[in-house]
């Protein structure tokens, strides 16, 4: 897929094995699940638990294991979950500013900061359409 804004298309990548499960692979869906919702009440994120899981554990995808994303089985369970993409944008804002603010000609970061004000607006937007 092409970039928002730019010539790229991206980089090519790796992409992990979507078919099955892997056969060393032996915890249970429950168990999966019990162990995204005991993370999520101690507070962890959502891309945390996935990484806690991916390194932790050896989950190789969530999504194949139990049929549902992560926010979805905590949904199911009644644990409502802040979205984490606009708290991520923000700091990005945050620092940013605070770059901008010491090296006033680089228009690189100006570009960059107009980028990402776009993509808040757009999200908030998004989210108002949602009503989340």
């Amino acid at each position: 897929m092409a970039t928002l804004y730019g010539k790229g298309r991206g980089k090519a990548r790796s992409h992990s094995p979507k078919s099955e499960k892997p056969p060393w692979f032996s915890m249970k869906k429950e168990e999966v699940e019990s162990l995204i919702v005991e993370l999520a009440k101690k507070g962890v994120s959502i891309p945390k638990i996935g990484l806690i899981l991916r390194d932790g554990y050896g989950v190789v995808s969530i999504k194949l294991i139990t049929g549902k994303k992560i926010k979805k089985i905590l949904e199911e369970k009644g644990i409502k979950m802040e979205s984490t993409e606009l708290i991520v944008i923000e700091k990005r804002i945050k620092a940013l500013k605070k770059h901008l603010e010491k090296n006033k000609k680089d228009t690189r970061a100006k570009r960059g900061l107009q980028l990402t004000q776009a993509k808040m607006r757009r999200l908030k937007k998004y989210y108002k359409k949602k009503k989340k």
